[in-house]
């Protein structure tokens, strides 16, 4: 049986949280990531803005390739970005993450997994949150 570990993103700069679970989904773990939306991209708002908006125009509207909105799936495709994902091995390892906007009714009142490499406030940052909203969510 896997272990499951419960992650809340709240204040983790996404690109650390990022490699630690990739890290952990490639030995064999299950993560979950909630609050996904609460998690940080360090740098200059513009600058971030402008970075996942010309990632969000890249390719064809048929052929891709395809950038998402929602911020836990913005979570989920960077984690993607830093595992081998066209390998069997690497596929097997994105298919046990999960992420979750807010904290589901299944892992309420469950202890979270707390990720101190993660967490690190820097001077400028943008929430996955207000990321999403620029790029057109609104939930």
């Amino acid at each position: 049986m896997n272990m499951t570990t419960i992650i809340d993103g709240t204040g983790l700069t996404l690109g650390r949280l990022g490699t630690h679970a990739a890290k952990r989904l490639l030995s064999g773990e299950e993560i979950v990531i909630v609050n996904s939306e609460k998690a940080i991209i360090s740098g200059k708002k513009l600058s971030i803005k402008n970075r996942y908006k010309k990632k969000r125009e890249l390719g064809t509207y048929r052929k891709g390739p395809f950038f998402p909105r929602m911020p836990d799936m913005i979570v989920k495709r960077t984690i993607r970005g830093m595992i081998p994902y066209q390998t069997p091995h690497g596929r097997a390892a994105f298919k046990r993450l999960k992420c979750y906007i807010g904290i589901p009714e299944q892992f309420k009142g469950v202890n979270f997994e707390k990720i101190d490499i993660a967490k690190k406030t820097p001077a400028d940052f943008l929430t996955i949150e207000e990321l999403s909203k620029f790029l057109g969510v609104n939930w």
